[in-house]
């Protein structure tokens, strides 16, 4: 699958954003090894800090329907902004935990143009380990 296409079903789960407050919809579709698509949107909640973003809900699907931190091949995350959408950084430092460093980010606007980013440099200095 290429960007395009993966990107084509980022743009398509917009409609399911539950974006009541901030009307900011955004969708995010990712590229498992195996082939598969696993899509999520943003979900907002009158408490901000109870959202949850379109990347951390396609991220959070992929390990509920039983894939592992390796399984993820690419990302694309879609939006209607007039720049590039990228994710905010607790999405970033998720994907750091599930993702390889070199793994493709690709990114929108409302126009269409896609960029592509790796992890590694839309997430420097991220958490890779915990020591105790």
């Amino acid at each position: 699958m290429n960007k395009e296409q993966l990107m084509t079903h980022a743009r398509a789960v917009l409609k399911h954003s539950y974006s009541p407050y901030s009307k900011f919809p955004v969708g995010a579709a990712i590229l498992m090894k195996d082939g598969t698509v696993i899509s999520g949107v943003n979900v907002e909640n009158v408490s901000f800090g109870a959202t949850n973003c379109a990347e951390r809900t396609a991220i959070f699907t992929a390990i509920t329907q039983g894939y592992q931190k390796g399984d993820f091949e690419a990302i694309a995350v879609a939006g209607e902004t007039e720049d590039f959408l990228p994710p905010c950084n607790i999405c970033r430092q998720v994907m750091v935990e599930f993702f390889a460093p070199t793994t493709p980010v690709y990114l929108t606007n409302g126009a269409g143009d896609i960029r592509e980013f790796l992890l590694k440099d839309i997430a420097p200095l991220a958490f890779t380990e915990l020591d105790m």
